[in-house]
């Protein structure tokens, strides 16, 4: 999939590759030419992607190739074992989570998770969990506090599931309890957002010690469609929306809701996963390591001030 404002980098790097091509063919020696090139596309590609606008960093939120929950989970995590079901007759593929070992520490790793292609995102609700999803996550959960282990949970959905039998089967109470306990929790909580952070179904999982979001991730309260949709009864004006919302990593930043901007590969984590992979597992063995530091009073106590503070303001 390629985004409108990749489109100007794509073409140089295919007249890179033709000159190249030529090249080869008619021996003639171009690498001044393609070095000259090469330069002009590492320029354009770190201008393009440092002034991007929260409209273009929420298309790179939501790209088709960006690395999932379970990408992330794989690669991080040691002795990785899925567990399933929320013990009430569901099983939501939307919400996924086990044990696994974090720098050979024992942890609980959980998340939304999207389809890789058409056919898996239907399988899987493009990432929106259902009242099942939540209380799986809540099995899990509790099961980490009852044998100390720290909860890693990772944030990548449009939001939760808002069809009429999510309210039939409790959506909001199964969030609201899921966020009553995260509090309670005596174990480290590490909440990253890896893609989009999205309502009260990011929340579902989004209570913890630390907050951390790669750098061209959003949070948000709502869509920046439906937003536009409410406002202006018109979704077309999303861009407006989303620059009003302050979704981005660097708003949250500034803010002082976001505890932690990880940066991306120039060109987006899904160019890169590999590096993106390192970066995050270096972060969180750095929170984690912190964290383990305190004691279950401490981080308690510290995880209710940090909720606290968030939206307080003065007027002048």
């Amino acid at each position: 999939m390629l985004l409108d404002f990749e489109k100007p980098l794509v073409e140089l790097e295919k007249r890179i590759q033709q000159i190249r091509d030529i090249a080869e063919d008619t021996d003639v020696d171009v690498s001044d030419e393609i070095r000259q090139l090469e330069d002009r596309a590492t320029e354009l590609r770190q201008e393009i992607f440092s002034n991007l606008s929260p409209a273009q960093r929420l298309q790179l939120a939501r790209h088709p190739r960006r690395p999932s929950t379970l990408d992330y989970i794989q690669s991080i995590g040691d002795e990785w074992i899925e567990l399933h079901g929320d013990r009430g007759g569901s099983d939501d593929p939307a919400l996924v989570g086990g044990i696994s070992r974090l720098g050979g520490i024992p942890v609980v790793m959980l998340g939304h998770q999207k389809g890789r292609d058409t056919k898996d995102n239907v399988r899987r609700n493009f990432g929106m969990a259902s009242p099942g999803g939540y209380r799986k996550a809540l099995r899990l959960m509790d099961h980490a506090n009852r044998f100390g282990m720290p909860i890693l949970t990772f944030i990548d959905t449009p939001g939760a599931w808002a069809g009429i039998e999510a309210e039939h089967l409790g959506q909001g109470e199964a969030i609201a309890v899921n966020l009553r306990e995260m509090f309670g929790y005596e174990v480290p909580i590490i909440c990253t957002v890896i893609g989009e952070g999205g309502s009260g179904g990011a929340l579902g999982i989004g209570v913890g010690d630390r907050l951390l979001m790669f750098e061209h991730a959003v949070y948000t309260v709502a869509t920046p469609e439906a937003c536009a949709a409410i406002l202006w009864k018109d979704a077309a004006k999303s861009p407006q929306a989303a620059e009003a919302l302050k979704i981005t990593a660097q708003d949250l930043k500034s803010l002082e809701i976001l505890d932690r901007l990880l940066p991306e590969p120039v060109g987006g984590v899904h160019n890169q996963p590999v590096q993106a992979t390192e970066i995050l597992k270096t972060a969180l063995l750095e929170e984690l390591q912190s964290l383990l530091e305190l004691s279950p009073q401490e981080r308690q106590q510290l995880r209710y001030e940090k909720f606290r503070r968030m939206g307080v303001f003065l007027e002048g």
